[in-house]
């Protein structure tokens, strides 16, 4: 198809076609801005010359230590220039960069360093601990440790293993990058969350990262000199592949090692910050800050907020506080956000507040790197009536989908059966295709045989003016078989009872949706600010 009668001569060839890889656009970005910031981290500022010799450095100091083209290197560090100088560094040697959650447990760093058969694993001095435990765990080689100290953050090298400043010293900052030659080359390994068993390895490409990093620049967007706060982990979908983003418009990425209130108003101040991406749980410790974190700033802060939907009411505490903010959505097997509930001034600039924030609340349409997203039957694979009611499955399709699974082509073939990718993720659609998330298929909750949305209750409870943040699972019942169980935060200094906010809840919702038990407590989050219902499963079971 789409071939003339006569293409002699036409051939693909080295002027005309260049494999896609996030690797380019840093060469480029060293050319044109070579003194512009790339990577700021306190008194540590590398220009994009800088970052581009660290790269090749740590390319060069990899091959030299044996590591070769489809290897894998592994790390486990918070958001550091280290992190970001790998991301460009070990693709650079052609091998494959695997970020490891830093809160995982040491048997499941295990598994991973197994699963992914790591050469290398470089690691910050205070997750040593966690690093030699983990190996200790190993049934397959142990790889080599690089340890990255932090001086500053009160982190000092340890002395017991060679350090990232000797590993990069080693290094030649003229190092010629091996580029990829088939754009379908592996270039991540990241691990899903591994809540219901193993975690599985997540394989990206090239082209994919590629398309991802330029898609969101576009849809977001991302201007000339944005500075972007890197508060997403660089574990976490390689920081929703944001960090490959910022070459294509010459921006800066401001590491962030520990997630405050604080420090993000310290970086929005202090260091201009424009951009950020980062959960609803995140957003509502910017709201909630103490007076005393808080720092005047005279621009609007740009936000991406995913991870979990986010309540109206946070949106709508938020905005007034200089940060304008639209909901993403993405899972690790998409490479972060591939969906964005973007703004349509000319429709809604003029409707009441409410319907306004009611419409922000929505997931979203697909990006512009995608090829379709919509919700389906997952049985049939059938389109569901776009009527804002009827529910399906999330599926997706486009360049940004991962490679698939190591190692487990069954998984595999599941996951993209029919064509494409099924989310697991339980949405409607409106009239004009915008998707909404009801909830994860494993947290709707049948009460009566009536499915109960965790979200839609989560959203009700929210506007209560003494609750932080909540979480909504099933509790068995004998009689309905499951309820709603809230598990709630107070805000500081704020007071509220079991009773209020049943009452409360149910003066918002239908009765089979009302929480029967409030519990309050501290909930339990992943690295990321997902809360962690699984945990929260586990004791609303006892209660």
């Amino acid at each position: 198809m789409g071939w003339m009668a006569d293409e002699t001569g036409l051939e693909k060839c080295a002027a005309n076609y260049v494999p896609l890889t996030p690797l380019s656009p840093l060469k480029r970005a060293a050319l044109i801005w070579p003194d512009r910031e790339a990577v700021v981290y306190g008194d540590t500022r590398l220009s994009y010359a800088d970052l581009k010799a660290d790269a090749s450095r740590m390319a060069s100091a990899l091959a030299r230590r044996g590591i070769r083209p489809g290897d894998v290197v592994a790390t486990i560090m918070p958001n550091i220039p280290a992190q970001a100088v790998a991301h460009y560094g070990v693709p650079a040697a052609g091998a494959v960069l695997n970020t490891i959650n830093t809160r995982l447990d040491p048997d499941t760093v295990a598994y991973i360093l197994d699963h992914g058969g790591a050469k290398m694993l470089m690691v910050d001095t205070q997750f040593l601990p966690l690093a030699i435990e983990a190996i200790a765990r190993m049934e397959g080689e142990a790889p080599e440790i690089i340890e990255v100290p932090d001086e500053a953050a009160g982190y000092p090298a340890s002395g017991a293993h060679a350090t990232y400043a000797d590993f990069m010293a080693s290094g030649d900052p003229d190092f010629e990058w091996l580029m990829p030659e088939d754009e379908w080359e592996s270039m991540a390994l990241n691990y899903t969350s591994g809540t219901t068993g193993r975690p599985k390895g997540v394989v990206y490409h090239h082209r994919g990262a590629y398309l991802m990093a330029m898609g969101s620049a576009v849809s977001w967007p991302v201007g000339d000199k944005a500075r972007y706060l890197g508060i997403v982990p660089l574990f976490h979908c390689n920081n929703w592949n944001h960090i490959w983003m910022m070459p294509f418009v010459g921006g800066t990425f401001v590491c962030i090692r520990d997630i405050t209130a604080k420090n993000i108003y310290d970086a929005i101040a202090d260091e201009g910050v424009t951009h950020f991406g980062a959960a609803p749980i995140v957003l509502n410790m910017i709201i909630n800050a103490d007076d005393s974190d808080r720092r005047a700033f005279d621009h609007i802060v740009e936000v991406f907020t995913a991870g979990a939907p986010p309540p109206v009411a946070i949106l709508q505490a938020i905005e007034p506080l200089g940060f304008h903010v639209t909901q993403v959505y993405g899972l690790t097997e998409t490479y972060g956000a591939v969906v964005q509930c973007i703004w349509q001034g000319e429709k809604w600039d003029d409707l009441p507040e409410e319907e306004r924030y009611a419409i922000k609340g929505r997931t979203g349409v697909a990006m512009p790197m995608m090829e379709h997203i919509t919700v389906m039957d997952p049985e049939t694979m059938q389109q569901v009536p776009m009527d804002g009611e009827t529910t399906g499955e999330i599926m997706i399709r486009g360049n940004s989908v991962m490679k698939g699974y190591l190692k487990n082509p069954e998984a595999t073939a599941e996951a993209f059966r029919g064509g494409y990718f099924h989310s697991g993720d339980i949405a409607y659609q409106h009239p004009d295709g915008y998707i909404k998330i009801t909830d994860r298929s494993k947290d709707i909750i049948i009460s009566g045989g009536e499915n109960v949305s965790s979200v839609e209750v989560e959203g009700a409870l929210m506007h209560h003016p003494a609750v932080s943040i909540c979480a909504v699972v099933a509790k068995p019942d004998e009689k309905w078989g499951e309820v709603p169980c809230a598990f709630v935060e107070l805000k500081p200094g704020r007071e509220a009872t079991e009773e209020e906010l049943i009452k409360f809840a149910r003066s918002r919702l239908a009765g089979f949706k009302t929480p029967k038990k409030v519990v309050f407590q501290e909930l339990p989050k992943t690295s990321t600010g997902k809360i962690q219902k699984f945990e929260l499963r586990k004791i609303a079971k006892d209660l």
